[in-house]
């Protein structure tokens, strides 16, 4: 058997456990990096002093460099071993993490976070695969990532909530240093808890089809970040998206002709492999935008501070950890297509009530669709990433953990930049400036809310409280259009995956090992 775990006994059931605790540590860490760093903002700002262009760099090179590094780490593991590779990874992270944290300069910053984001890119795919190749059984599996999917979720909301604390009593870089001692804990418990896999056939490695990766995912990302800021039909966005289309064409074509393919294509002749790139893809495009929104709307309308908003955001976490660990006890009962037709329908209806929230006391209705959206959704993300994961032959899970992943964040920066442009536009439309605003603040008050709110700070009396009425109530409009578009999206898909879960043929080329009785006591 070509993979390497065929040469070891199948680890006791306490030590599965185990190593799965030492897994969950670097989800935790990458989920919420992703989000910590926005309430450190004003602190770095008044620090080093960063251009706006040079803080948006800041805020994105970790991101930017993550997702399009995924597919590259994923098949990279594969062949050099995962847990050699995690390891290695979160060494990089530790000490990124430190180089941030103790940054003199913008640039300096920027480079630091683009090291965590190549180290952060092979916690993720590699962590996942170790559970493929950890749990053999199915229902194990599905229950550690359910796990895996809770800790995630968490983390993602988490960050803003650390970050305040933090910040509250330490300087900025406290942010990244939180980082340095969990890495350390996995460096001492991931050797003694966790085995390592590899695929022993696979010796070479693509170098020409990783920087076309690369660069494909890249373009994509980047021109999904132009347009969330100028709209997709900007030109810089289109160029983007032309480009990352033509390497991604590209890239299929040498990956068709080369021996060790960093993609196996035979994977998406299964529909429920596809059918599970497709939900995870579309569950993080319909979460992250109305996230992005309620934040926004906590903080702008209902005008609470970024500490208060990240705490109100905390029952959305817990609903969304219950999602993932309840999604592995309901599926065994019910089956894998009802339990995701429950998933889709929980989060087009957290969707449709979102879409009611009126541009005042909209506290609970926000609440009450978040958490319903958030438990949804991750239900939906850990039962399809099982799918992905247990598709996929266990000498390319890996690569396979690495697809889903890349999913799930190109989801998320596409629901970004749909959400937004819709927004946006939606926003710009509904505007009613007040007669009396000058004519020089109208450009300014009509590009976001947060424009328009600052423009009504320098104001006084009913012009000021016009403004920002109007401007509450336009961004409200658009909010509300865009989780009812959501609301449909996700209904319309809980009868589609469901369907091609339920009508997929049955895979038997997918070796299994057999666990012995002693093994799962």
């Amino acid at each position: 058997m070509p993979d390497s775990e065929n040469a070891q006994p199948v680890p006791s059931a306490r030590s599965r456990w185990f190593a799965l605790a030492a897994l969950v540590l670097p989800v935790l860490l990458v989920s919420m990096d992703l989000s910590v760093l926005y309430l450190a903002v004003p602190h770095i700002s008044a620090d080093l002093t960063p251009s706006s262009n040079q803080m948006l760099w800041i805020l994105d090179i970790y991101g930017f460099v993550l997702a399009g590094l995924l597919i590259v780490m994923g098949s990279l593991g594969d062949r050099i071993g995962r847990r050699r590779l995690l390891l290695a990874g979160a060494s990089l992270f530790g000490v990124a993490s430190l180089l941030a944290a103790f940054a003199p300069s913008p640039e300096f910053l920027i480079a630091s976070r683009a090291l965590m984001g190549v180290g952060g890119a092979t916690l993720m795919p590699s962590t996942l695969a170790l559970i493929r190749n950890i749990f053999h059984d199915p229902e194990e599996r599905t229950r550690a990532i359910g796990i895996w999917t809770a800790a995630f979720a968490g983390g993602g909301v988490l960050g803003p909530v650390v970050g305040g604390v933090l910040l509250s009593h330490f300087d900025w870089g406290s942010v990244f240093l939180i980082n340095v001692p969990v890495i350390i804990t996995l460096l001492v418990v991931a050797p003694k808890l966790v085995p390592e896999h590899r695929n022993d056939e696979q010796s070479g490695f693509d170098l020409v089809g990783a920087a076309l990766s690369l660069a494909a995912v890249l373009a994509f990302v980047y021109a999904l970040k132009k347009g969330a800021e100028e709209g997709l039909w900007s030109v810089s966005s289109g160029s983007f998206l032309l480009l990352s289309l033509i390497l991604l064409v590209v890239f299929f074509a040498q990956q068709r002709s080369t021996h060790q393919p960093l993609i196996d294509f035979t994977l998406f002749r299964r529909r429920k492999f596809v059918a599970g790139i497709l939900a995870v893809t579309l569950g993080m495009l319909a979460l992250t935008g109305p996230t992005m929104y309620l934040a926004q709307y906590l903080q702008l309308v209902l005008s609470m501070s970024p500490l208060t908003a990240a705490l109100w955001m905390a029952p959305l976490t817990f609903a969304s950890m219950a999602g993932a660990m309840g999604a592995t006890v309901v599926v065994a009962r019910w089956g894998l297509p009802r339990t995701l037709f429950v998933g889709f329908l929980l989060a087009s209806g957290g969707l449709a009530i979102t879409a009611t929230t009126p541009s005042q006391n909209g506290l609970a209705i926000v609440l009450i669709g978040g958490a319903l959206l958030g438990a949804g959704v991750t239900t939906i993300m850990s039962l399809s990433t099982d799918v992905v994961v247990a598709a996929a032959p266990i000498e390319r899970a890996g690569a396979a953990s690495a697809l889903s992943e890349t999913g799930s964040e190109l989801g998320a920066a596409l629901g970004i930049a749909l959400t937004g442009t819709l927004g946006t536009v939606i926003y710009r439309s509904s505007l009613t400036l007040p007669a009396e605003l000058p004519e020089d603040l109208h450009e300014v008050a009509a590009q976001t809310l947060g424009a328009a709110i600052a423009v009504a700070d320098t104001l006084t009396g009913s012009t000021a409280d016009a403004l920002r009425l109007s401007a509450r109530q336009a961004f409200t409009s658009g909010f509300t259009t865009a989780a009812g578009v959501g609301a449909i999206m996700m209904f319309a898909l809980g009868v589609l995956v469901p369907w091609l879960m339920r009508s997929a043929p049955v895979e038997r080329d997918i070796q299994t090992p057999v666990i012995p009785k002693a093994a799962k006591e």
